[in-house]
């Protein structure tokens, strides 16, 4: 395979941004096309200083054929699956709960959220008025300015009398419906749940099944819109004022803090992940997903280690249709354009966008994994039938790390079975572990345990490095390096 730059180009638009940050200026000041010009110009800064690395750790890769996932070529592999995608209906726009950065103002995937325990507190509140009142829990008390219904289990005989009934949001001067559903467990907590539509993935199904407005109170940067004493309010200022607020009116039942809860964070910038109703794009991955776990099973395709299997068919097996779009400035651009009464044109890459007043091009770019997982084919050419794509189409062994396997490999096999006519890109997936610290921790700015290998190189040697990686190397397996095994490799290099 071609020699391949990390894809994170979400990462790159945070560097970018971040440098812009420090002259007090934002993206929105220097406008798209000024800004997506000192992407690149980064990039071109960056990219020289990872091919350097590269090559002087020894990658044995075909350099010639180096290639970014925004080279021309490229993105017209990327536009042209795009629109076959989008005529064989895998591909559609609709309103959904998707991962939210309050920070980078985008949409990320659910394999981009890095969840850890964070200290937070649990409310119980009470809804309604004397017998016709429940009481509900939540970590998120904020959200309750966008409840629409509170739910019940439909066996639960503590609160059938209630069900069909309207009872009192608290705070507001709406009157909300009680529904019985049976996603809630009535023996978790008082057997009745909140319900905000808008604002959380599992409360939207519920919303679907018993017809319920989705009311959003939160805005991009979740800061609180709802009418009243908490708008303007940062979503974690609106949380303290709302149980303030309840506590005054004797509706808290019960309070307990800390409450440590796994909680979502952007993998970029480690902003807490806010749930939120969007218009994006997705792929139907149902049909993709299946041949891609087939191909695994049939034992077109083998992984290495044999235990890695587990892991990949609890990924694919399980999937959820894929957002696909990010509200990003650099990246390849959806091409569908909208036109001026309610026209949607998707357009391939030999073909001209509509023309005329009122035509205009989707704002979104594609999640940074979607040009990525055409690595194996778009690499060679495709959609051309080029003599490198029927030389080299399909790879032989894709060799890399355990944690990329849902990231990049599956994306692989979904789009290369998908484009080329159920021939999968490599017969096997050979997967390494990830190189940790000295006491098997992974490596973190935030930890200060990040070391750079090129400092151990020019303190000991290439050979010394290579050499301490190889002999930790077991497949499947994480590797600790730590700097005195460097040197005691470096020692046995010069006895040798």
């Amino acid at each position: 395979m071609a020699a391949r730059h990390g894809p994170r180009r979400h990462r790159h638009q945070n560097v970018v941004e971040r440098e812009l940050a420090k002259e007090g200026k934002s993206r929105h000041d220097l406008g798209r096309e000024a800004f997506v010009e000192r992407v690149w110009q980064w990039k071109a800064e960056s990219g020289g200083q990872i091919s350097g690395q590269m090559k002087r750790l020894g990658d044995g890769v075909a350099w010639s054929r180096e290639r970014f996932t925004m080279d021309e070529g490229l993105s017209q592999a990327v536009q042209t699956i795009f629109k076959k995608l989008y005529d064989d209906e895998l591909i559609y726009r609709a309103e959904r709960i998707i991962n939210w950065c309050p920070r980078c103002l985008t949409a990320i995937s659910d394999i981009e959220v890095e969840y850890q325990d964070d200290d937070g507190e649990l409310v119980s509140i009470r809804y309604g008025e004397g017998e016709d009142s429940l009481v509900v829990a939540t970590t998120r008390a904020e959200t309750m300015l966008g409840d629409t219904a509170v739910a019940v289990h439909p066996d639960d005989e503590r609160y059938r009398h209630l069900v069909g009934k309207r009872i009192k949001l608290p705070l507001t001067d709406r009157t909300i419906p009680v529904v019985a559903d049976t996603h809630v467990d009535p023996e978790f907590g008082t057997g009745a749940v909140k319900v905000t539509p808008a604002h959380d993935p599992n409360d939207f199904e519920i919303g679907q099944r018993h017809d319920l407005p989705n009311l959003a109170v939160m805005d991009e940067r979740a800061v609180i819109t709802a009418h009243g004493p908490f708008q303007g309010l940062d979503r974690l200022e609106a949380r303290s004022a709302i149980v303030a607020a309840l506590r005054a009116e004797g509706r808290i039942v019960a309070e307990k803090r800390p409450y440590v809860h796994s909680v979502g964070h952007c993998s970029r910038c480690k902003t807490t992940i806010e749930p939120r109703l969007s218009m994006q794009w997705w792929v139907k991955v149902g049909p993709l997903a299946k041949a891609a776990g087939d191909a695994v099973r049939d034992g077109k395709v083998k992984i290495h280690p044999q235990e890695m299997e587990k892991r990949y068919f609890d990924w694919v097996d399980n999937l959820h249709d894929w957002c696909i779009s990010r509200q990003l400035w650099w990246g390849h651009r959806i091409p569908v354009w909208y036109g001026p009464n309610g026209e949607v044109v998707c357009v391939g890459p030999d073909e001209q966008p509509p023309a005329g007043e009122g035509w205009h091009q989707d704002t979104d770019v594609l999640d940074t994994w979607f040009s990525s997982g055409l690595w194996p084919f778009s690499t060679l050419g495709w959609p051309e039938r080029t003599e490198s794509l029927e030389k080299f189409y399909p790879n032989s062994v894709l060799v890399t790390g355990y944690d990329i396997l849902f990231f990049w490999v599956a994306r692989m096999m979904m789009f290369g079975l998908y484009a080329m006519d159920g021939t999968p890109p490599f017969h096997t997936i050979a997967l390494h572990g990830m190189v940790r610290d000295q006491n098997g921790k992974k490596m973190s700015k935030s930890f200060g345990n990040v070391v750079n290998p090129l400092d151990w190189m020019d303190e000991y040697g290439s050979d010394a490095v290579r050499f301490t990686l190889a002999n930790g190397a077991n497949p499947g397996v994480d590797v600790p390096i730590g700097e005195d095994w460097v040197k005691a490799s470096r020692n046995f290099a010069n006895k040798i």
